[in-house]
């Protein structure tokens, strides 16, 4: 009796741990604690991608919903400024050896460049259709611009802050990420089923890896140092461990629904991985694969997450608690 009692009881956390139940494990199974929430000015409306310079103790914010960018102050838990004239900003991302912080600004259709000690945009350079994700390549000093709802990947030479000739990657981009340990830069095709490398040396795609039973591979996460992808399959509802060196997927699991941004923490070994329903999934790394270590909803919406490599805080913008816009700010459980 004892026994399949434990057995029941096994099989119910299993089952409530499900991705798109009915009833979503709360936070509080999360191996998080809540450390403050810093109020974000404007409407209780859509934040997206944040971007984190750890030597300033800054945090930059999306406000998709605002057209702005929120920098957050992480020393003293304020609000340093906020950018303006970026109409549904998505993807934000650093230059921080060029004081430079770049901004997909998706409702004109380019890229703003602006100066991280004054807060202002110096130079606005055209990009493709929605352009969503950025990575950025230090070693060429080039950006690379996803294009959603386009067949080509925005390149930006940010010596002169012009746009080079795209290339064309055959399908909608997801998220562009730069691989320091490879010098290469990654691209989820999302329509296709594809993770593609560019070569900034030339800006030619050099390789396909076919991504199977992903439906939209649009989130990204690149363990350069173990070769390995972590791939958010935002129509699906699953996450993937794709082996670079054999370029076989090696594991998936069930996430929220519409899971998106991806957050590493090096030191931990530890990713969390945001969704669209809210529900955040953590996975610790252990010999080149992931263990699934909790999963639970923080907010509606909590589809976008952000690491401090340094004191390992977690960050979650949350766009309406009770009514306002919030950073939420959490601790890893030790």
């Amino acid at each position: 009796m004892k026994a399949a009692l434990i057995a029941a009881g096994l099989l119910a956390l299993l089952s409530a741990s499900v991705t798109g139940c009915s009833r979503p494990v709360p936070a509080s199974s999360l191996p998080l604690t809540q450390v403050q929430d810093i109020a974000l000015p404007g409407a209780a409306s859509r934040l997206d991608y944040q971007a984190i310079d750890a030597g300033a103790k800054r945090l930059y914010i999306a406000h998709l919903g605002d057209g702005t960018i929120h920098v957050l102050d992480l020393a003293t838990g304020t609000v340093a400024g906020t950018v303006q004239g970026t109409p549904s900003v998505h993807g934000v991302t650093l230059a921080p050896d060029r004081h430079l912080l770049l901004a997909a600004v998706s409702g004109t259709n380019q890229v703003a460049i602006i100066d991280t000690s004054t807060l202002t945009v110096t130079a606005r350079v055209p990009a493709g259709n929605t352009p969503d994700g950025i990575a950025y390549d230090p070693v060429h000093g080039k950006a690379y611009v996803s294009n959603e709802h386009d067949h080509a990947e925005t390149v930006i030479d940010l010596a002169t802050n012009t746009a080079k000739a795209p290339i064309e990657i055959g399908g909608e981009a997801g998220n562009s990420v730069y691989d320091p340990a490879s010098g290469t830069v990654m691209v989820n095709v999302q329509d296709r089923n594809e993770l593609v490398t560019i070569d900034p040396a030339t800006d030619t795609v050099t390789g396909r890896i076919p991504v199977p039973d992903c439906a939209s591979n649009h989130g990204l996460y690149l363990d350069g140092a173990n070769k390995l992808a972590f791939i958010a399959c935002e129509g699906s509802a699953k996450l993937l461990v794709l082996d670079l060196d054999t370029k076989q997927v090696t594991a998936r699991f069930d996430t929220g629904e519409g899971p998106d941004v991806l957050a590493f923490d090096t030191g931990l070994h530890r990713l969390y991985l945001a969704s669209e329903s809210g529900v955040v999934s953590v996975f610790d790394e252990q010999n080149r694969t992931l263990v699934s270590k909790a999963s639970g909803k923080l907010a509606d919406n909590a589809h976008t997450v952000a690491v401090d490599q340094g004191t390992h805080r977690v960050y979650f913008p949350l766009e309406n608690i009770d009514g306002h816009p919030v950073l939420r700010i959490m601790e890893p459980v030790r």
